[in-house]
């Protein structure tokens, strides 16, 4: 199973006594916190910001076990202005500075008047609007570009069976619902739900677990289910494909049980609970490594992931940038990478070759070409490229090797984790000391050259899963169905504004879309948005009662 994160947080119990919730069903819990002296939030807090405000608003709290409570929140309504559409894939079009460039959701608006122009000539009612999008912390924000949009349909067939037609027609696009674009008039339906752990009163743990091993993928519900969990979130941001590395492994810091056993993202933020829940922060990091010998040591490149392969990027010398860059899968020819019993049965096979240490850390093999089963207790360090020479200039059979590894601070500073932290990835940052501070560029979530990359994943509309701290201290881990007429999602500027209008005092984002996923009472409460259900992840927040 895997491992430990107990959050200090619960910022909704009270936030219940809003919206339609009977006062009586919100009394108890309010008693409980007079009672024990504890802040709590004003049952005046203000709805969510989003939509108009004139919009209705529920909020259901219970308390899953002394100090958790979930609230679910559900804002406005059906909106009769919402409609489906098809959105156009478009081509570079002779007069675009770049008419070579592949298909895609937004361009130049001469490239998208151009296809337009085809479009309607061909018989297709097609549209173009102009999209911009909000000034962040990082990103000066205005136009992104200008999508092609054709026809108006109420429903999704409609729109669908108009795709088919266009296709037909030798053009490319996708049905959306319009709902989905993020725009501030909308009038909803959301549904977003929010667990908040108190530490005052939880006496159980707030646990991180990528089950039994990194490699291997599992859904939030098994993890639950398996630690015998109260409630449970999806986590940190992973591999999915296994031309990126190994489906499962964190894509990014991942400290369980104060072992640091994936390395940062140069500089992303990282969720830090400390003391199995008695204290959480927001933090950025970054790390480095070291093989130690009896003459000399070597720098490492990672820990424990597929040499020559790093997700998100912000490796040194990794090509295309050591930069942040999410969902990019950057590459390195050149590399060392460290290995624990974790990651899973076998190391990655390649070429190059591999360092096997015992229990020990003595070397009990060099195996070329690199991967296997390691030895009970025992590690490796695997080389690539360049570093293959200087692995075999290090490693002896019967020689001793000391892997080091060690997170640093913003300043460079080590930081050195206790056995009850756990650190998890993800990203932007959202909310800083109370106030909204996103983060898009400095986290990689602007490409460059590349507007409709930021369209479809920060600007949209998505499921998102979030994480914070407030300013009592009770960690909140928050949930946002989305990709459907009954839950429109929240755009990245939406979850920093939730987020601080649920009373955070510093949040970040975690995955979402299809890996968005809440369990409670051995139950999926949300509705996951993959097709084919509930996604598995790499990693989940996990809620365990007391004693287990």
């Amino acid at each position: 199973m895997k491992k430990r994160l107990c959050g200090a947080a619960a910022v909704l119990g009270v936030l219940a006594t809003m919206g339609a919730m009977p006062a009586a069903q919100a009394a108890p819990d309010a008693r409980q916190d007079a009672q024990a002296g504890r802040h709590a939030l004003s049952p005046a807090a203000a709805a969510l910001p989003l939509g108009p405000s004139d919009l209705p608003e529920t909020r259901t709290t219970r308390t899953l076990q002394p100090g958790v409570t979930l609230t679910r929140i559900v804002r406005g309504d059906a909106d009769a202005a919402l409609h489906w559409t098809v959105e156009m894939s478009i081509p570079g079009g002779d007069s675009s500075p770049d008419p070579d460039a592949p298909p895609t959701a937004l361009k130049d608006k001469a490239s998208a008047d151009e296809l337009a122009a085809h479009l309607k000539q061909a018989g297709f009612t097609a549209r173009v609007e102009e999209v911009t999008t909000p000034k962040v912390a990082d990103y000066a924000g205005g136009t992104l570009g200008w999508r092609v949009r054709v026809g108006t349909f109420d429903s999704q067939s409609a729109a669908t069976a108009e795709r088919a037609r266009l296709k037909t027609a030798g053009y490319t696009g996708s049905a959306v619902y319009t709902g989905w674009d993020g725009n501030a008039e909308d009038r909803g339906p959301w549904l977003v739900d929010v667990l908040t752990i108190d530490p005052h009163r939880f006496r159980g743990g707030l646990e991180a677990s990528y089950g039994p091993d990194l490699e291997n993928r599992e859904t939030t519900s098994r993890l639950a289910d398996t630690a015998g969990a109260t409630a449970a979130v999806n986590a940190g941001f992973f591999v999915l494909d296994p031309a990126a590395g190994a489906p499962g492994d964190p894509a990014g810091v991942g400290v369980y049980d104060g072992r640091l056993l994936s390395e940062p993202v140069n500089g992303r933020p990282g969720l830090v609970i400390h003391g199995n829940g008695r204290q959480t922060e927001i933090a950025r990091f970054t790390w480095r490594g070291r093989v130690v010998g009896r003459d000399t040591s070597l720098s490492l490149t990672g820990i424990n992931r597929v040499p020559g392969l790093i997700r998100n990027c912000g490796g040194e010398h990794d090509i295309p940038t050591s930069l942040p860059l999410h969902d990019v899968t950057c590459t390195n020819p050149d590399e060392l990478v460290s290995f624990t019993p974790d990651f899973g049965d076998s190391t990655p096979q390649g070429e190059g070759v591999e360092a096997v240490l015992d229990a020990h850390g003595r070397v009990v093999q060099l195996r070329s070409p690199r991967g296997g089963a390691l030895p009970p207790g025992g590690s490796s360090v695997q080389a690539t490229g360049r570093r293959v020479a200087e692995l075999k200039g290090l490693a002896r059979v019967g020689d001793r090797l000391t892997v080091k590894a060690s997170l640093l601070d913003q300043q460079g500073h080590p930081v050195k984790p206790s056995p009850t932290t756990d650190i998890l990835n993800g990203g932007p940052e959202l909310v800083h000391d109370g106030r909204l501070h996103i983060t898009p560029a400095t986290d990689g979530m602007v490409h460059p050259g590349d507007p409709s990359w930021y369209y479809g994943w920060v600007q949209k509309r998505n499921p998102r899963t979030l994480a914070g701290v407030d300013a009592a201290g009770r960690t909140v881990l928050i949930t946002a169905d989305g990709r459907s007429t009954g839950a429109l999602g929240l755009s990245i500027t939406e979850s920093a504004e939730v987020a601080k209008a649920l009373g955070l005092r510093d949040a970040m984002n975690l995955d979402g879309g299809g890996s968005t996923t809440l369990v409670a009472d051995h139950t999926v409460l949300n509705h996951p948005s993959d097709a084919t259900g509930e996604r598995p992840v790499g990693d989940a927040l996990l809620i365990l009662p007391a004693g287990n």
